[in-house]
């Protein structure tokens, strides 16, 4: 398999195994993860992901060139309407996921953390849209994302000239929540999974389907959409829970219902 699902106490981890090409993704990986996360959105136990590449050069280096069997317009008309790698437009996946950037972020690979929620890199990783570089467009949410995510002079510092950030300048940036040593990356993804989890699922799902089904309405508008998500929350036993818990001073014991 050139795309990797484990579950593990409710916790799904997603890796992109191609390490011999930087984890580009040709065909038959981007349709692994297609079919992961369908999965995945149809599996109620599971409450966070966390997307990574195997090995230590790459997270994702976008598509294997090598590979590249269709012209620009071919490309464009036929794309997974989901982006690359099934994930960077998705919004249809309503529980949080964390990208695990173990190393370059590129192209695609970029587009793909564009589409996570939470961003978590090691110090060596890089982020950047080479495409133009190769007379290409970003076309699966670099060019519509990025622009959304951070200022629009940085934005277009990027789009405009292919140019690569360090992990250090993404931070800054706004593009990533945390930076740390490679060899602390997994303490660190562990640490927010550890704050994901001490939350109600439901209303991380409420949430999480609130920012990603509203962003392009007014805030009133966005506010007077009646979302499933968080029609569920709103009725839910967890709900009752949280009160409950915090009134006897104990944990709450979230069932996801």
């Amino acid at each position: 398999m050139t795309a990797i699902l484990r579950i593990d106490n409710q916790v799904a981890y997603v890796t992109i195994d191609r390490p011999e090409v930087m984890n580009a993704l040709d065909q038959a990986t981007d349709e692994a993860l297609e079919a992961i996360w369908r999965q995945l959105e149809a599996d109620r136990e599971v409450r966070a992901v966390v997307l990574t590449g195997a090995g230590e050069r790459a997270f994702c280096v976008g598509s294997d060139m090598k590979n590249v069997g269709k012209s620009g317009l071919e490309y464009w008309a036929f794309g997974n309407p989901n982006g690359f790698g099934g994930i960077s437009l998705r919004n249809t996946l309503d529980i949080p996921v964390i990208a695990r950037v173990n190393g370059h972020a590129l192209g695609g690979g970029f587009e793909m953390v564009l589409g996570c929620d939470i961003v978590i890199a090691a110090e060596e990783a890089s982020f950047g849209l080479p495409e133009p570089r190769v007379g290409r467009l970003p076309l699966d949410g670099g060019m519509v994302l990025l622009q959304r995510q951070i200022p629009f002079r940085q934005a277009m510092g990027m789009l405009l000239t292919g140019r690569r950030l360090r992990a250090a300048e993404a931070l800054a940036m706004g593009l990533v929540n945390e930076v740390v040593p490679r060899a602390a990356l997994d303490d660190a993804v562990q640490r927010w999974l550890a704050d994901i989890l001490a939350c109600a699922p439901l209303s991380l799902r409420a949430i999480k389907q609130s920012v990603r089904r509203t962003a392009q309405l007014t805030a009133a508008e966005a506010q007077a959409q009646r979302l499933p998500a968080v029609i569920e929350c709103l009725a839910s036993h967890d709900g009752d829970e949280g009160v409950l818990a915090f009134r006897e001073k104990r944990a709450p014991v979230w069932t996801g219902r």
